[in-house]
């Protein structure tokens, strides 16, 4: 067993898994950048299964954690494709987090050194949306394989370098002069790319992985103008801004695509999957919401006695 390991304390409550959240989540983080890196042959990978083992517990213990929280909402879902296909949609007005007052906020008010603070948490945070998809089209049928393939194919810019989307975001963060830093990001952040890592590479979360990146479409393109018009009006370039003005647009198109080529044909096969699919959505619409709650909590905002929100700039 790992050392780490034994720094576990008992649990105080129902799901606690022994760390504190920003101690589990660093530790998850660390874990998931040395297993997707690619690598060399070792003379010890033996033990390096060994240490896969204790990690993959760990994983799979705050992921349950995290599934626990959502399925009693899931299994609400019905499970025809015409029902589900419904109850998903309705999740961008009724979803954990949508309509968070944060985004307007950033649209129309924070001053510069808010918008960087913000964006330096979603790119710390950010597991890479086309080596999620990837993972996740293992062994689907064809239909829905096709459809992660032609997304895939969108988030690798079509096969030229420029249009990547991956880069785009990082050119955004480098003109910024952000330095995203697991160290540095809060922990329900890191735990919004732990989630989604855990899911796309165990199979045994595969169709919650269809249904956390399918939401990610559903729900972005709101997101996504609002802090695209932020940045205009910030005085950043459009060049400089392009990754979040093609999210606000292209995704909309993806979320359609995504719902009618891989969710709905998955739905129709094998109704069992509807309620994994709700369930991967739930998780990701959660912890999208712990992270806009956090980050208002970091910018200062608070309640007057009305219930307005309050802001104090930060600094």
């Amino acid at each position: 067993m790992l050392d780490f390991l034994a720094d576990r304390v008992a649990p105080e409550a129902p799901g606690d898994l022994g760390f504190s959240e920003d101690d589990l989540q660093q530790r998850l983080a660390a874990f998931n950048r040395r297993r997707l890196l690619p690598g060399l042959p070792r003379a010890d990978w033996r033990d390096e299964i060994e240490e896969d083992r204790d990690w993959l517990t760990l994983e799979g213990e705050f992921l349950e954690r995290e599934r626990r929280a959502v399925v009693s909402r899931a299994a609400e879902a019905p499970t025809d494709p015409d029902g589900f296909d419904a109850w998903l949609t309705e999740l961008t007005a009724t979803g954990p987090g949508q309509g968070d007052p944060l985004f307007p906020w950033l649209a129309d008010t924070c001053s510069i050194d808010e918008m960087k603070w913000v964006l330096a948490q979603e790119v710390a945070g950010e597991a890479g949306f086309e080596d999620l998809t990837a993972l996740t089209q293992v062994k689907m049928p064809v239909g829905p394989k096709l459809e992660l393939a032609r997304n895939y194919w969108d988030e690798m810019g079509r096969g030229n370098e420029k249009g990547m989307h991956g880069p785009l975001l990082e050119t955004l963060a480098r003109k910024l002069g952000l330095t995203p830093r697991a160290e540095t990001t809060v922990w329900e952040s890191l735990a919004l790319a732990n989630t989604m890592a855990g899911l796309a590479w165990n199979r045994r979360y595969a169709y919650h992985s269809i249904g956390a990146l399918g939401i990610i479409e559903q729900t972005a393109p709101a997101r996504a103008a609002a802090i695209g018009r932020g940045l205009k009006r910030l005085g950043v370039p459009t060049g400089d801004r392009h990754y979040f003005d093609l999210h606000a647009i292209l995704d909309i198109k993806h979320s359609e695509a995504w719902n009618k080529e891989a969710i709905r044909p998955l739905v129709a096969e094998n109704a069992a999957t509807a309620h994994p699919i709700a369930e991967g959505a739930l998780m990701r619409l959660t912890c999208g919401a712990r992270c806009f709650e956090r980050y208002r909590r970091e910018l200062g905002w608070r309640t007057d006695a009305s219930g307005a929100y309050v802001v104090t700039p930060r600094g």
